[in-house]
């Protein structure tokens, strides 16, 4: 088995071994995986973190070993927490990170990082705080940052930058927690869900307050939530159609 970490900004995930591949995430910076299956210039990989599988480009990343990786996983993630930051590497050249790279591996890499970061978990109150720091952030299919994020990249990497840890695709999601049966029941923080015609599960929005959710949809924004599911107002109609609510935390 070979083991390799990320070491550059925001490196895409694809679901085939070409650039022209959908975009399925993305691998942030310090980010560490397993290598699954090794071309000459694409390598599947297996990331530590909620096991997404995909492919990167061998220009984009770093082999570590066994025992690196190891030492890697069995650490509390140091996660940076300014919306962009910069790390120095070896050359003394600087690169921005987004907010919630992965500090663990900086002595591996030998950078130097200077920027704010967290290492343990926050109550829940935190949660609505966190999203707000994407807010406005355009919807990128797969996409895991403020320039660019889907809808459970968003609810991933909010639930990340508190401490928590959330699958990857909405539908792995909403096999996590416990189900409420109302939205009474729920509070900020708390998952909804919601499907299609054909009842999967294709999107997730962070519960806030007096009936309103924050979802990637278009942008990251706010609107009501109500048993029928999302009311975006612009539109003045239901956008999404409410399947369950989750308590995770």
């Amino acid at each position: 088995m070979q083991y390799g970490i990320c070491n550059l900004s925001i490196v895409p995930l694809r679901n085939e071994p070409a650039d022209t591949s959908e975009l399925v995430s993305q691998v942030l910076y310090g980010e560490f995986f397993k290598v699954l299956e090794q071309r000459k210039n694409w390598s599947k990989i297996r990331l530590s973190f909620d096991k997404y599988e995909g492919w990167i480009d061998n220009k984009q990343y770093l082999e570590i070993n066994e025992a690196a990786y190891k030492a890697l996983h069995s650490q509390p993630q140091k996660l940076s927490t300014d919306l962009v930051e910069f790390i120095e590497d070896e050359n003394h050249q600087i690169f921005p990170v987004s907010i919630g790279a992965t500090l663990n591996g900086l002595l591996l890499l030998n950078h130097n990082y200077d920027g704010s970061f967290i290492d343990c978990k926050n109550d829940k109150s935190h949660i609505i705080k966190t999203a707000f720091l994407f807010l406005g952030a355009p919807y990128l299919w797969g996409g895991k940052t403020p320039f660019g994020i889907d809808c459970s990249g968003f609810t991933q990497m909010v639930y990340k930058l508190n401490g928590y840890k959330l699958l990857r695709d909405a539908s792995q999601q909403a096999t996590q927690g416990e189900a409420l049966s109302f939205i009474e029941e729920s509070e900020p923080g708390d998952l909804a869900f919601f499907d299609n015609q054909e009842g999967i599960i294709t999107h997730v929005g962070i519960i806030m307050k007096d009936n309103y959710i924050i979802h990637a949809h278009g942008k990251v924004r706010i609107d009501r939530l109500d048993h029928s599911g999302i009311y975006n107002a612009d539109r003045r109609m239901h956008t999404h159609k409410l399947r369950v609510i989750k308590k995770i935390i």
